[in-house]
Parts: structure tokens; sequence; C-alpha cells
């Protein structure tokens, strides 16, 4: 039988530092080989994906024993674990592996408890930078800088002169953005290319208003971000409104709209 969950407040400070192991982890191999290959896919995986992921693994059972966790590489390798319609986790252990083998800094490590198709707590850890937000339901969000004090983050009222915009760095197509924009009459000022959650984050920490995706996501690629951009005052809807929920069969997301909830 499972355990009844510890508070959001115990959970955020838990994962807290079990993203940070795995971001050690993962800096331990970037600084030499990689181990990269190429999973069944196509996609890249690399020895710190599956490093962090190890991590992250013992953590979430040491500290929720009984709670499923659905996390990238152990979907790889087919092991999907049975969910019973309660909470369980969701874990990228290293979002934006492409830019991981580019070494330009911009991956994450991506941590979320989900209850009701919700995310009610999100962790994204950026290991180059050491720089985490994290967000959890009725706390707020907030974000420390190299291993400093947490301090509360916030959406902004979007900008009178027009949205800053979020691309993808590896799916950046301005094109089928700007006719979106268009057909959607918003006035686009400026837009930032970021790779991984950090996209979700900028717009957590009022840094942006605005990033529409239109290609193939998995729930582990965005959970954690959402939940760091619904706590932090924002929201993440599919292309009809609908709120972007998780647990679906396959655990695949449909376009979605993340932004700040004056960016309509």
């Amino acid at each position: 039988m499972t355990q009844p969950l510890p508070s959001l407040r115990t959970l955020r400070e838990a994962t807290t530092a079990i993203a940070r192991d795995a971001a050690r982890e993962i800096m331990r191999i970037y600084a030499g080989d990689l181990g990269q290959r190429i999973k069944a896919d196509q996609s890249p995986v690399t020895d710190a994906d599956h490093a962090a992921e190890a991590v992250i693994l013992a953590g979430l059972r040491g500290l929720t024993p009984g709670t499923p966790v659905v996390a990238e590489e152990e979907m790889a390798a087919g092991r999907v674990p049975t969910l019973d319609g309660g909470p369980f986790w969701l874990v990228d252990p290293l979002d934006g592996t492409k830019e991981f083998i580019k070494r330009n800094g911009e991956f994450t490590v991506n941590i979320a408890l989900i209850e009701a198709g919700k995310s009610v707590l999100g962790i994204v850890l950026a290991p180059a930078t050491d720089t985490l937000w994290r967000g959890a339901k009725d706390l707020g969000a907030d974000k420390s800088d190299k291993g400093g004090p947490f301090t509360p983050i916030s959406t902004r009222v979007a900008p009178a002169e027009g949205l800053v915009a979020c691309a993808s760095r590896s799916h950046a197509i301005y094109s089928d953005l700007d006719i979106w924009f268009r057909n959607n009459g918003l006035k686009v000022a400026d837009r930032i290319q970021a790779g991984s959650s950090l996209k979700f984050c900028l717009i957590a920490e009022g840094k942006a208003d605005i990033y529409p995706r239109f290609g193939p996501t998995n729930e582990w690629d965005t959970a954690a971000a959402q939940g760091v951009l619904e706590a932090a005052g924002g929201e993440v809807v599919t292309t009809d409104g609908r709120p972007l929920l998780y647990g679906k069969p396959g655990f695949g997301n449909p376009h979605f709209i993340a932004r700040s909830k004056t960016a309509r």
C-alpha cells in the first residue's frame, strides 16, 4: 500500500537536494568523456543521462516508497510503471541532451510531482550555471543562484510595447511562429532562444512572456517547468485553451502555449 506523501514543503526541500546530487553527477561527466550514443528512437543519450537518473530514482524511491516514477531513460528501456490514479513522479534527468553534447550549458535536471493530472511540484536545475528554479502549489515559486538563498519569482504583466517570446534552441521555426502570433493578434517585440526547460523559467521569473511549442514533446520534458511556471502565476495550455495535464496514454504532449496570464 502506498504511504501518504509528506507535505509539499517537505518534498520541495528533499527534491531540491536530490536534483543537486544529480547535477553533480552530470557535471562530473560534462568535464570528460560524455559517453554519447543513439537510442532506438534516434535521439541522443549520454552517460550523464543514466547517471543522473540513477541518483534521482534512488532518491525518490527512498523519499516516497511505492509512488510510481516515470523517468525518461526507464521508459526508453521499456520499464513503464503502472499508474493507479494516485500521485506519481515525472523525471527528465537531463533535459536538453543535444545542448549538453554541444556543451553550451543549456540543459536541466527536471523533477515533477503529479497529482490528479496536475504538476503540483516542479524542480528545474541548470547544472552548468548552478541555477535552480522551483515551484509548488500554494507555496509560490523561487530561484537560487550558485547555491545561494532562494528568492521569490513571479511572472510579469505583459509589456504594452509587445511580448518577449521564447523559442527552442534546437527547434526554432520563426515563420510558423510568426503566422501563429499574427493570427492570434499578438505583438512580439523581442525573441529569446533557449534550450530545455529554461524557456518556462524565463517566463516564470518575468524575463519573457510566452513560449508556443508546436512540435512533439513528452510529459517528462515539461512537467517540472510547468510546476514552476504555474506556481509563479503563469499557465500552460493546449492550443484550444485547456490546461496541459499529465498521465496521458503514451505520455506524449499535444501542442501547447506556456505564458504569463496576461500574454493573450
